[in-house]
């Protein structure tokens, strides 16, 4: 007796659920294509363009942007007499650290984005450093840092 093997498909045998399948499959895969490649889309209204908002014909006057004010450093020197500070903002010798408070506070009405640079002499106590950092931090500066002196030299 001879078995059928199930390999072996007749034309009559055939199902309507194998035939749908792969067709399925391939109309997943593209939709799942075309939904996951839509989502990277730029929308356009976020767009920039040099488009004017207004209509019709009148002039649109165009604002050029500021240009960057390019600041000067503001070189705190602080030297030691042996006794006490001797203090100059950008070579003006002041006699106090209020001195030197007042005027760095009104620079900084004037310009609180420059630069404060603290150039202490190595010989000047920490204490007077750091009262002279703070200084500049409670006049309204933003951006304060420290001199370094190349080895060896004052």
């Amino acid at each position: 007796m001879k078995r059928s093997s199930p390999f072996i498909r007749r034309g009559s045998d055939i199902d309507i659920d194998d035939a749908m399948t792969p067709m399925i499959d391939v109309v997943f895969l593209l939709l799942v294509f075309f939904v996951w490649t839509a989502s990277f889309q730029i929308i356009e209204q976020i767009l920039p363009s040099n488009m004017s908002e207004l209509s019709g014909s009148d002039p649109v006057n165009q604002l050029e942007p500021p240009e960057p004010k390019d600041f000067d450093d503001i070189i705190v020197r602080i030297a030691w007499d042996g006794q006490s500070p001797t203090w100059k903002i950008n070579d003006q010798l002041f006699a106090s650290v209020e001195e030197v408070k007042t005027q760095l506070s009104t620079i900084a009405d004037i310009q609180a984005e420059a630069i404060v640079v603290l150039h202490p002499d190595p010989v000047v106590p920490l204490g007077i450093v750091i009262a002279a950092y703070d200084t500049a931090k409670l006049s309204g500066f933003s951006n304060v840092s420290f001199a370094v002196n190349p080895q060896g030299s004052r």
